[in-house]
């Protein structure tokens, strides 16, 4: 059974994510830890855990999502997973931290590519992958069906959705992905989101004003 252990890091309160089971294998889902302190502290769960990180997943790769990256591939000798519509927004975080004053942020590159239709393997666990652009060129999210949940990123969120006024957004197609990909899964999936609180499908279904 696949546990989620929710961290919010940097000033844009990025949630990050480490999911594992019974076999202690993990992953880690779009690393924002920023500060050292954060980075300490998603390294101390991880060793107290006694848990063997596997693989880096990105939902996408906007600036507050990769911050850690680096860091995590460095300090577990994993590789770093995404879409490779995301190749360009990744190319410009270290840019865009510039522009924002941003330092901290260690230039990352990804390692392998992920669409919808593969899955992801750890442990005794699976994740089927998605693809949701909109949001980001690439986006994706990881979905567990057993346990019926979707580790969405910046798609939808409890009472919202996702930016659309960064550059390579597109708007039909956030409200596109949402609809055909989410919005299919039954009421009680559960959505651990890219910001803020979980919430539900059906939650979203019956009160998002962005969906209704």
């Amino acid at each position: 059974m696949i546990q989620i252990q929710s961290f919010v890091f940097s000033p844009f309160e990025e949630n990050t994510y480490v999911l594992y089971d019974e076999t202690n294998e993990a992953v880690i889902v779009d690393p924002g830890c920023l500060m050292q302190s954060e980075k300490e502290t998603l390294a101390r769960f991880i060793e107290q855990k006694g848990l063997k990180v596997t693989m880096l997943l990105q939902t996408h790769a906007h600036l507050d999502h990769v911050f850690g990256s680096a860091y995590v591939k460095r300090k577990y000798g994993v590789k770093m997973y995404m879409h490779k519509n995301e190749l360009p927004i990744l190319a410009s975080v270290e840019s865009r931290c510039n522009i924002w004053g941003i330092r901290g942020y260690e230039p990352v590159e990804a390692d392998a590519f992920l669409d919808e239709g593969d899955v992801v393997k750890f442990g005794h666990s699976t994740l089927d992958i998605l693809f949701v652009p909109g949001h980001a060129p690439g986006h994706l999210a990881f979905v567990n069906h057993d346990q019926r949940f979707i580790i969405g990123g910046d798609v939808l969120f409890k009472g919202s959705v996702g930016r659309t006024d960064f550059p390579l957004c597109d708007p039909a197609a956030l409200l596109r992905s949402i609809k055909t990909k989410f919005m299919t899964l039954e009421d009680d999936y559960q959505v651990f989101a890219g910001h803020m609180d979980p919430t539900t499908i059906g939650r979203e279904r019956r009160t998002n004003p962005f969906l209704n």
